[in-house]
């Protein structure tokens, strides 16, 4: 129950669900209230504009990613714990198991573990049925993605029992036990890190954080008030500044979840 709920309830506090709330709070209210439905509208509006601007949306976005910014040169661990969440199953048309936006959390372990950073690669995800056909486990999705880039199958370890992150570490720490792991490189996006080395370094867990899949970068920032013209132009809403926005938004309302729960 836990888990559709920390799935479903959060839509409320993210800018489209919010925006949408405050519309139809208008419909209902446009004949016998016009002044509420007013403000809602109005409501509406500004959280739309407000969110999908790139000031806001990549000030967001810088807050979490920038947090743990990896140095110049990994340190060697003994393993390297990639998070799901960067696949989609394969599942007709599709001809075979596609990578998402966080793809690059595959690819980077799989250069790490190219530049011998660390001899095994534990991949942690399950895979939510909301229905009866939802393919693989997104650990074995994984496990097919660094096979056909030549990553060998035996230096590969599943968890794929996983629906959280919280469940992550939890799983990943009896892998490590068990095999006498004592430090690993914790692969995944650069917004996902704050919340996910927490939880980990909560379980006890060595992590060093090998953060990938920025959002946000250096250029980009300065980029917004380069000129008047852009910094305006960075006003207008765009739907690539509402996703960023809601991604970031995700990732809070996740860490003040899980702090009441006790897993941070």
């Amino acid at each position: 129950m836990f888990l559709y709920l920390s799935k479903l309830l959060p839509l409320f506090f993210y800018p489209l669900g919010l925006a949408s709330i405050c519309l139809v709070v208008a419909l209902f209210m446009v004949w016998k209230r016009p002044r509420t439905a007013a403000i809602a509208m109005i409501l509406a509006l500004l959280i739309l504009l407000l969110s999908s601007n790139a000031w806001i949306a990549n000030l967001m976005v810088r807050s979490l990613e920038w947090q743990y910014l990896s140095p110049a040169q990994l340190p060697n661990a003994e393993a390297i714990v990639v998070l799901g969440g960067a696949t989609k199953p394969a599942l007709p048309p599709r001809p075979g198991v596609d990578l998402n936006e966080a793809g690059d959390r595959v690819i980077y372990a799989a250069q790490l573990y190219r530049q011998n950073k660390a001899p095994v690669i534990i991949l942690s995800g399950g895979r939510i049925n909301w229905d009866d056909n939802q393919g693989l486990a997104e650990s074995e999705d994984m496990a097919q993605v660094l096979t056909s880039i030549g990553v060998p199958p035996e230096v590969l370890i599943q968890e794929s029992e996983s629906l959280n992150t919280y469940q992550n570490a939890v799983n990943v720490k009896k892998i490590l036990d068990t095999r006498g792991i004592r430090q690993i490189l914790l692969v995944t996006s650069a917004m996902h890190m704050p919340r996910s080395f927490l939880i980990f370094k909560r379980q006890g867990i060595d992590a060093i954080p090998a953060p990938t899949d920025f959002l946000v970068t250096q250029s980009e920032m300065e980029a917004l008030a380069h000129t008047p013209k852009a910094a305006i132009l960075s006003l207008l809403p765009d739907s690539s500044n509402l996703y960023k926005f809601t991604a970031a938004a995700k990732e809070y309302v996740g860490m003040f979840v899980y702090r009441l729960r006790g897993w941070l």
